[in-house]
């Protein structure tokens, strides 16, 4: 039997929001969600089994339904990164990418010398003799 709905929302977008910080925040959490929950379905006969089910029995089975029922039981949360520790990492990885960088370019060099190196031997052979 059909339950009976005050909205043509459900759960209301007020509880959602209650849920998290900015209704962007909501957008973003639900979407990602949805996707999840999207890629769950797909990957059923697969038998992956690498994304998390629905965390709620929902009476829809659209992603996105499922995944603003999540954030309103609590299922489905987020966390804010601390900006000094996401400053410290960006960091970090500027430093590793800016030494796999001169790594490559280092490589490429060598690379470029063996192949002159092997090109001169390659004409010396290639030059006829009389």
């Amino acid at each position: 039997m059909a339950q009976n709905r005050s909205t043509l929302m459900d759960p209301p977008i007020e509880d959602l929001l209650d849920k998290v910080d900015s209704k962007f925040t909501l957008v973003a959490l639900a979407s990602r969600r949805a996707r999840q929950v999207n890629s769950y379905y797909n990957s059923l006969g697969e038998g992956l089994g690498v994304v998390v089910p629905p965390q709620v029995a929902s009476l829809s089975g659209k992603p996105l339904s499922i995944a603003f029922e999540e954030v309103a039981a609590g299922k489905a949360t987020y966390s804010r990164p601390d900006p000094e520790e996401e400053a410290a990492l960006a960091a970090e990885a500027a430093l590793a990418a800016e030494a796999a960088l001169a790594e490559q370019a280092g490589t490429a060099s060598e690379a470029g010398l063996v192949a002159v190196e092997g090109a001169d031997d390659a004409l010396a052979q290639s030059e006829p003799t009389d």
